[in-house]
């Protein structure tokens, strides 16, 4: 692994130290699955059931916190049967969907969900208007529940129509009280009060854990490796990655580690166990 400074591979020491005080959070696009074209082709890497199942056994707690409902990322993942693995070692997997506004664990088997925020429904029948005067009707809305996806990746020039839709649907969004996320290719607008980060910081006092690596791809992450520098802050070690995200330089430039997209995960995820099951042998 070639770290981004000394200071990362210090944390990649020090989390492989906490062992079993360490909770591991990963976003799913991106990160577990690939980016593709369609989102609901975006399955979970093939290794990925192997590789969570045997890491698992060596830390406090693995989480996957994510902007798609809870539903479809278990559907996608294949991550109840993943949780049933996991219960072999006594571990919990956790799913904060939409942002952390939703909630499943494999010790629990229920997703938890609060009701849409209001003027969201108001905002879904404004959408085709608000396409049209932005000279892009033909991008994606992609409906959530709690938030609802406007994605622009399928257009023939997909960065230029996200410049136009963004100060567009960011106006309306204010009008109503809610929360826009920019992403890749893809502007969600959802309810605020909640994100990542806060999502982070929830688990890692639920767990206790102290230590914590996160692995993120977009710019919906950056609040969840906000919270992982906070964690550092406080004098506990946490490792922040970034997926291989050439779109977002941003992330590149705050993180300890960036690796090859998914199959750098599984790689590092990989690492990460045998590293900490040799220091705790």
């Amino acid at each position: 692994m070639e770290f981004c400074s000394a200071v990362g591979s210090d944390q990649y020491d020090a989390v492989v130290r906490a062992g079993r005080r360490l909770l591991v959070a990963l976003d799913f696009d991106g990160t577990l699955a690939p980016i593709v074209e369609d989102p609901s082709a975006a399955h979970i890497h093939v290794a990925a059931a192997d590789v969570l199942d045997r890491l698992a056994a060596e830390v406090r707690a693995i989480a996957v916190i994510t902007g798609r409902p809870a539903r479809q990322v278990l559907a996608l993942g294949g991550l109840d049967e993943v949780g049933d693995a996991m219960g072999e070692h006594d571990r919990e997997l956790v799913v904060l969907g939409q942002y952390g506004n939703e909630r499943w664990t494999s010790f629990e088997r229920r997703v938890i969900t609060p009701k849409p925020p209001p003027g969201l429904s108001g905002l879904i029948r404004e959408l085709p208007r608000l396409l049209r005067e932005a000279g892009v009707p033909d991008a994606w809305i992609e409906e959530k529940g709690l938030a609802v996806a406007v994605h622009t990746r399928r257009l023939e020039d997909p960065v230029a129509a996200f410049d136009r839709l963004l100060p567009v649907l960011t106006e309306a969004a204010r009008e109503r009280r809610l929360a826009v996320e920019p992403g890749r290719m893809v502007i969600e607008i959802r309810a605020g009060g909640m994100d990542k980060g806060r999502a982070l910081s929830s688990l890692v006092s639920e767990f206790e854990a102290s230590a914590v690596v996160f692995v993120g791809d977009d710019l919906g992450d950056v609040p969840a490796f906000e919270a992982a520098l906070k964690v550092r802050a406080a004098g506990f070690p946490a490792l922040l990655v970034c997926s291989g995200s050439e779109e977002q330089q941003t992330l590149r430039e705050m993180v300890d580690l960036v690796v090859d997209g998914p199959d750098g995960v599984m790689d590092l995820l990989r690492d990460l166990t045998s590293s900490i099951a040799a220091a705790h042998a």
